[in-house]
């Protein structure tokens, strides 16, 4: 049998027609066959790559944190912009419901029954933007905007309440997300012993509140 020369293309076109197809006809009415007749290749084919529909979707979540890495992480280099800024684009980076993915898939991670995927995403990145944000809290230090003596516990605490409170795909009400951003913006205030306020206009308008 013939070796398959580029094995990332295939695997790139089975993530992409697979997409495709949850999103039309939805995750759990899509089969495998539907996949194999959309790439018109054999089961085989794409068993060698995935074992089951579950490994494809797997694939798609480590595709989803990766990219939402490298955007945290070109974030922090972007120095130009003032480091209270860059802090909140940070925020806004950690929301996987942006539309970039889907909004299948989306719903296939908040399912109760797939819990086990949105941990996988909340455990990669928590160990990996953790130390971004930690990093942009020591370069606020640094200018005197902000002040603790536990730059990584307070990033870690960030980037969890945000990762929650700010999932545009959890049916809060207007009301319910004013106050989870009241109160991210006042914990946060003093978690890094700032002055009252002085977040205010910065988080607001970018997560499109007044």
């Amino acid at each position: 049998m013939a070796r398959n020369k580029y094995p990332q293309r295939t695997v790139e076109k089975i993530l992409e027609v697979s997409l495709a197809l949850f999103n039309e006809k939805g995750y759990e009415k899509t089969t495998i066959q539907d996949i194999v007749n959309a790439l018109g290749m054999s089961k085989g084919a794409i068993y060698h790559h995935f074992k089951s529909k579950e490994e494809i979707l797997d694939a798609m979540i480590d595709r989803m944190t990766e990219q939402i890495l490298e955007k945290a992480k070109s974030i922090v280099k972007q120095t130009e912009i003032p480091v209270l800024q860059r802090f909140t684009m940070m925020m806004l980076a950690l929301n996987i419901s942006d539309g970039s993915f889907g909004h299948e898939i989306l719903e296939q991670v908040h399912k109760p029954q797939n819990a086990l995927m949105h941990q996988k995403i909340q455990e990669k990145l928590l160990f990996e933007v953790t130390p971004l944000i930690a990093t942009l809290i020591t370069e606020g230090i640094s200018q005197g905007i902000c002040q603790t003596d536990y730059p990584e516990e307070v990033a870690e605490m960030t980037f969890l309440y945000s990762y929650t409170a700010f999932d545009d795909l959890m049916e809060y009400s207007e009301e319910e997300k004013k106050k989870k951003m009241t109160a991210f913006i006042y914990n946060l205030e003093r978690l890094l012993n700032m002055e009252q306020g002085s977040m205010e206009e910065i988080i607001r308008p970018l997560f499109g509140q007044k």
